[in-house]
Formats: C-alpha cells, sequence, structure tokens
C-alpha cells in the first residue's frame, strides 16, 4: 500500500475515486484506448466485457502495476529519493528521556523473560 488517498485528486475533483481517476489518465492513450479499439474490431459482440479482459490480461502480462507505483512515487515524492528500496518497518520506544530504543523486547535488566525469542517481530 501507497497510503494515497483515493479520493485526493489533481485533475479529476469531487470524486471519492479521484486520484485513481488521475493516475489511470496516465496509461488511458499508450494502453487503454489501443486495447478498446483492437476489442471492439475483433467482432460484433458486446465489447465491453471483453475490452475489460483484454485490459486485465495485458496489465497482468506486462507488469503494469509495478509501472504504476514507480511512477505514483516519481510523481509525488521529493526529486533525489530512493524509490527501489522497500520500505524497512523500524518500531522504536520512545523513552523518558527523549531516546529511543528497538521495541519488540523485554527492556527489564531484571528479567529474564522476552516473550518474543531473540527481541524480533
Amino acid at each position: 500500500a501507497l497510503g494515497c488517498s483515493p479520493a485526493l485528486g489533481f485533475v479529476h475533483s469531487g470524486h471519492e475515486l479521484s486520484f485513481v481517476l488521475d493516475i489511470a489518465d496516465l496509461y488511458k492513450t499508450d494502453i487503454g484506448i489501443p486495447i478498446a479499439f483492437d476489442t471492439a474490431a475483433e467482432s460484433d459482440e458486446d465489447p465491453g466485457p471483453r475490452t475489460r479482459r483484454a485490459l486485465r490480461d495485458h496489465i497482468a502480462r506486462t507488469g503494469l502495476l509495478d509501472r504504476c507505483v514507480n511512477d505514483i512515487k516519481n510523481l509525488l515524492l521529493p526529486p533525489g529519493t530512493e524509490t527501489t528500496t522497500p520500505d524497512a518497518d523500524h518500531v522504536t520506544l520512545q523513552t523518558d528521556g527523549g531516546h529511543h530504543i528497538p521495541a519488540g523486547r523485554n527492556h527489564d535488566p531484571e528479567s529474564d523473560f522476552d516473550p518474543i525469542p531473540g527481541g524480533q517481530w
């Protein structure tokens, strides 16, 4: 999950999926329109379901969702931000002195009980 609000649109607004529609527009002319016309030209059968299946197959075959994720990160993150490394989840506890210590382990020096062996989540 990227943590983007689907309703936060830049071009589209006033719709609960405005952001989704904005991102879809990035690929509409390169992918959606050609597939729709090719599918409609194949037969007189209802093109709606056939077009949706063709789009689904294209998305799976080409890894389009991975491309979408990278494009969204490149659009929203500041320049120079590394987008290829997965985010590491470092959970810490804040002490009374304002220091951060690793979470997921027993920090009581008088206890040998560790509910999670090795202190790993």
